[in-house]
C-alpha cells in the first residue's frame, strides 16, 4: 500500500507544442487523484511541453517526500517510456536513489494494464449504444511505426484479448503508418458496422485530424480542428454501405485516474530484484 504523507506521484506525458488537447488526459488524471489525497503532491511533466521530464528533478524539493513514483501516461513500452523518460529523469532503473535520500519509482506505462480491455469495451458499446456486437467488426487504430513496433504490438494484443471474448464479428487492429492500414478499412470489414477507436492517450491531431481523413469522414485540410471535433458527435457516418462509428482516444476515459494509481500500486506488488540496492544519483 503507498503509504500516506510521504510519497508523490509524477506522471509523465508526451505533451506538445501546438495542441493542448495532448495534455489534457494528463492533466486532468492529476487533478482527480490529488483530490483524493492520497499524495503529498501530485504533478505532470511532459516531453513536449511545460514543465519538462527534466524539469521534474526540481519539482519535489519538500523534505517530507521520501518517494517519488513515476507513472508513464503512455499507451505502451516503446521509446518514450524505455529511453527518453529514464534518460531526462536520471533513472537507473526501477528504483533510483537521490542523493537526497528520494527512492523514485519507475511504475509500467498505463497502456500496459489488465483494465484497458474493459476500458475499450466500454466506449465502442458507449459509441454504437444498442448495435449488435455480432454484427459489428470493432477496429482498434494505433500509430504504426517502423521506429518502433511497440504501439502495435500493444494494439494486437488488445485484439487478441478481445477476440476471445467472443462478442463481436471480428476485432482487428489498424494502423496510421503501417499494415493494415485504416485507410483500408472497406476492403478489412464486412460487417455493416464497424466501430473505431483511437488506441492513444489523447485526442490531437491524428484523432481530430488524421485518422478521420484516412477513413473518409473528412476530406484533407478542408475542416478546422473545432469542426474536426464534431467527427465525435457525429455518429454513425454512412460510407460504402456501413454504419461507422468514430470514438475518441481510449486515454481520454476519467478511469485512467485509476489505472495511474493502479500502476503506482502494482509496483509493490511486482516482483523486484531487491538484493542489489537502488542506484544513487547525485541529482
Amino acid at each position: 500500500m503507498i503509504s500516506q504523507g510521504d510519497a508523490a506521484l509524477l506522471i509523465t506525458g508526451h505533451g506538445s507544442t501546438v495542441n493542448p488537447d495532448s495534455s489534457a488526459p494528463s492533466l486532468a488524471q492529476a487533478e482527480a487523484i490529488r483530490n483524493r489525497r492520497i499524495f503529498r503532491e501530485v504533478v505532470c511533466s511532459f516531453w513536449k511541453e511545460e514543465p519538462s521530464l527534466r524539469d521534474a528533478l526540481l519539482l519535489f524539493g519538500d523534505p517530507e517526500i521520501r518517494e517519488v513514483y513515476v507513472v508513464p501516461n503512455f499507451i505502451s513500452e516503446g521509446y518514450f517510456t524505455q529511453t527518453v523518460i529514464p534518460r531526462e529523469l536520471e533513472l537507473e532503473g526501477s528504483l533510483t536513489r537521490r542523493a537526497n535520500g528520494q527512492l523514485w519509482k519507475y511504475c509500467e506505462p498505463v497502456g500496459s494494464h489488465s483494465a484497458v480491455t474493459e476500458l475499450l469495451l466500454a466506449r465502442a458499446a458507449e459509441i454504437a449504444p444498442g448495435v449488435e456486437e455480432a454484427e459489428t467488426t470493432l477496429l482498434i487504430v494505433g500509430h504504426g511505426t517502423a521506429l518502433n513496433d511497440q504501439s502495435a504490438v500493444a494494439a494486437k494484443r488488445q485484439v487478441d484479448k478481445i477476440s476471445a471474448l467472443g462478442r463481436y464479428a471480428s476485432v482487428q487492429s489498424a494502423y496510421m503508418e503501417e499494415p493494415p492500414l485504416i485507410a483500408d478499412w472497406p476492403r478489412l470489414t464486412t460487417t455493416p458496422n464497424v466501430v473505431v477507436v483511437p488506441f492513444f492517450i489523447s485526442d490531437g491531431l491524428h484523432s481530430y485530424e488524421d485518422i478521420p481523413v484516412l477513413l473518409g469522414i473528412e476530406k484533407e485540410g478542408a475542416m478546422a480542428a473545432t469542426r474536426l471535433r464534431g467527427v465525435f458527435r457525429s455518429n454513425p457516418h454512412r460510407l460504402h454501405g456501413r454504419a461507422l462509428y468514430y470514438a475518441n482516444a481510449i486515454g481520454t476515459a476519467p478511469q485512467f485516474a485509476d489505472i495511474i494509481l493502479a500502476q503506482a500500486e502494482n509496483f509493490e506488488r511486482c516482483t523486484l530484484d531487491l538484493g542489489a540496492p537502488a542506484q544513487t544519483v547525485s541529482s
